[in-house]
C-alpha cells in the first residue's frame, strides 16, 4: 500500500461526508483527538466537538450545500504522517440566508496512520478574500 496514495483520499472522503451530509462518516475521518480550526476561526478539539460544531449547520445553513475538493499535495512527513495542502469549494443552497452563492477555500490537513487508518489529526480551512478589501472571491 503506497502510504501518500492513501493519505491522499482524505479530501474525496471529506467531501463525500459533507455531500451526503452524514456527519458519523464525516466524525471518522478525524482522530478521537484531533483539531479543526473553520474558516470563521472557530476551534474545536476532539471529534465530538468536531462533529457537533457541523451537525447544526449541515441541519440547518448548509442542509443543501455541496463541497467539490481538488486532489491535494501531499508531503509526506513520516511512513506515518503526511500533510495535505487541498482547495475546497462549497456551493451553498437556498438553505443559506444569503441565498445559493460560493465560497473557495484552501484546507491543510495534517494526517497520521493510527491502528492502520489514515485520519485527520488537524486541519485549518481559510476562506479565499482579496487582502485589499475583504471581500470573499472565487480562485481562478
Amino acid at each position: 500500500m503506497n502510504q501518500s496514495t492513501e493519505a491522499a483520499k482524505i479530501p474525496m472522503r471529506f467531501q463525500e461526508a459533507w455531500n451526503t451530509h452524514d456527519m458519523d462518516a464525516f466524525g471518522r475521518l478525524f482522530h478521537p483527538d484531533a483539531t479543526f480550526v473553520n474558516r470563521f476561526g472557530s476551534y474545536w478539539r476532539g471529534v465530538n466537538q468536531i462533529v457537533t460544531g457541523h451537525t447544526g449547520i449541515h441541519a440547518t445553513i448548509y442542509r443543501d450545500s455541496t463541497l467539490e475538493n481538488d486532489a491535494p499535495d501531499v508531503d509526506t512527513i513520516a511512513d506515518n504522517a503526511a500533510i495535505l495542502h487541498f482547495w475546497s469549494r462549497l456551493s451553498a443552497g437556498d438553505a443559506h440566508p444569503a441565498g445559493p452563492h460560493q465560497i473557495d477555500t484552501l484546507i491543510l490537513a495534517v494526517v497520521t496512520l493510527r491502528e492502520g487508518e489514515w485520519r485527520i489529526q488537524a486541519l485549518e480551512n481559510v476562506t479565499l478574500t482579496n487582502p485589499m478589501t475583504g471581500a470573499v472571491r472565487l480562485r481562478s
